[in-house]
């Protein structure tokens, strides 16, 4: 009997998603919990398991089209499934042996040296960029992890395509090579637009090496290799070397290439530009003097740069943007002394990390007195639906978390829960896995409040913006001491400002400050949290 392949469960924010690439043609076994296909949406691309071993015997959804959540992609059958068709297919190969070797007896000897070699099959495929959802119209080229002729194996990653939610990897749909790039780095593409021509068997390791011709390696860069070449001067420059150096405006023929003919590398231009050594010397002015008198003289140099803004910066910008035009934003603030805390982790940081393997820092604290503060005031837990009021009977707080691509805010689960050991390894994990394009969509939905940081960059002050739908979000910053009066007495106190915007539509002003006194005086007496009142 059959068993149905399934579309995974998508997440309520996410409707639908598309076929992206089939790993399994009908016919191929495969065993329990191998990858049989990839489903892409507009957050993430998600992995179809085989439910168990046996035969893909039909494929229901083709690469490219739009299924819905638990949506049948295709049939497993049994494992004996596939004998039948094995045994056509050796006796069709077996014929197909017997007049190769006839047409083979009958060839030309030069040709026979030719065929000899361990070269490319002549298959070629067109690489093409992920088919993105609707709501995702075009993506930009991040990285090649993979040079024209290198040697590369089936489902090894080709490149990353970067969108305004998540990076996509392009895998080699064969062993092969590249054997041409259409898109370099940097560039916009567009759904399934082709991105590079891929040959199967070709590779360096495969006698590409020696070069199979001067006219498929050396002469390439001038014949036919214009659409990826250029030649400036006696210089051939690869496209992304062109680029790297149009980019730090240098001098090409200070550069020394170290491809086949002397062909500069995008690593010939990084090594240059690292060295400093073929910067283009400064040209005398030739403008006219009325021009030259037009602008006032500056001295030194006044370099501008302009790169365009990437897809997560892009959605970043527009969510702000909402959050301040959509939702009645006002902030309130607060102090609290943090020398209890201080105190609690300086006594207790050592044992903490022998125990559970991680460094105890700040923000469990904050953590765990946040999970506190949003059950007794539900109203800052809640969220806005339309003309609804959503109040969640759970805690799930997004940590914003900065990477080199911008902000991301993965979400803890449940933090009421959670111990601060729990919360502290999490924390970890998620900057770990954001810095490295690593997280879930999953991970990064549902949250019902925000904890943002801004104190580990120096920030003393400042005014955080809600991430909507959600309608708080509390902003910690540094901790500074001050002299603050206790007791009567002037003291020196490590003081941190606390700030927390609220969504005056759902929360009264009364709440929000009581709200925030109420994580103050949890943090300012951490027995509190333990003793949970």
């Amino acid at each position: 009997m059959a068993t149905e392949i399934k579309a995974p469960n998508f997440p309520e924010s996410v409707a639908e998603g598309s076929v992206a690439t089939w790993h399994k043609k009908p016919g191929d076994s495969v065993e329990r919990d191998e990858l049989l296909v990839e489903i892409e949406t507009d957050k993430v691309v998600l992995e179809v398991l085989a439910p168990e071993a046996g035969t893909l015997s039909e494929i229901k959804a083709e690469e490219g089209d739009t299924v819905q959540s638990e949506q049948v992609l295709g049939l497993l059958g049994a494992a004996e499934a596939k004998a039948d068709k094995a045994d056509a297919k050796e006796e069709s190969e077996e014929e197909s042996k017997d007049e190769s070797k006839k047409e083979s007896n009958d060839a030309p000897k030069a040709e026979s040296k030719s065929d000899s070699k361990p070269a490319a099959s002549g298959k070629t495929h067109d690489v093409k960029a992920p088919s993105f959802p609707e709501s995702i119209q075009e993506g930009t080229v991040a990285t090649w992890h993979k040079k024209i002729g290198e040697a590369v194996k089936r489902d090894e990653v080709l490149a990353d395509i970067e969108t305004d939610k998540v990076v996509l990897e392009v895998v080699a749909p064969a062993d092969g090579a590249l054997k041409e790039i259409k898109a370099e780095e940097g560039s916009q593409v567009e759904s399934e637009q082709v991105l590079a021509i891929f040959a199967e068997g070709a590779g360096d390791d495969s006698g590409a090496d020696e070069g199979a011709s001067a006219e498929s390696r050396g002469d390439e860069s001038e014949a036919s290799g214009s659409e990826t070449d250029e030649k400036v001067g006696d210089k051939i420059l690869a496209p992304a070397a062109r680029k790297l150096v149009a980019e730090h405006d240098l001098d090409v023929n200070k550069i020394e290439g170290t491809g086949k003919g002397g062909r500069i590398l995008k690593e010939d231009v990084q090594r240059a530009v690292k060295e400093g050594n073929a910067k283009k010397a400064s040209q005398p002015s030739a403008a006219p003097q009325k021009a030259a008198a037009a602008a006032p003289a500056v001295e030194g140099e006044r370099p501008e740069k302009r790169v365009p803004m990437s897809r997560l910066r892009q959605t970043i910008a527009k969510r702000l943007v909402q959050a301040q035009q959509t939702a009645a934003m006002l902030t309130t603030y607060n102090e609290v002394d943090m020398g209890a805390v201080m105190a609690l982790r300086a006594q207790y940081k050592d044992t903490f990390q022998k125990s559970h393997d991680v460094k105890l820092g700040f923000m469990g604290f904050f953590v765990k007195a946040a999970s506190e503060a949003l059950k007794r005031f539900p109203d800052v837990n809640a969220s806005i639906d339309g003309t609804d009021i959503v109040y969640h009977g759970y805690q799930d707080i997004g940590v914003a978390v900065s990477t080199d691509r911008g902000l991301v805010v993965p979400v803890l689960r449940d933090t009421d829960s959670m111990k601060i050991a729990d919360v502290e390894k999490t924390i970890v994990d998620f900057g770990k896995r954001a810095r490295d394009g690593k997280l879930g969509i999953d991970e990064m939905q549902g949250g019902t409040f925000t904890i943002t940081n801004g104190g580990i960059f120096g920030s003393l002050m400042s005014t955080p913006i809600i991430n909507p739908p959600q309608t708080a979000i509390l902003g910690m910053h540094k901790i500074q001491e001050r002299p603050m009066a206790v007791n009567g007495k002037v003291e020196i106190r490590p003081m941190m400002y606390l700030a927390v915007s609220y969504d005056h539509r759902m929360i009264d002003g009364k709440d929000a400050v009581q709200f925030l006194v109420t994580i103050k005086e949890l943090l300012e007496d951490p027995a509190r949290l333990l003793l949970d009142i």
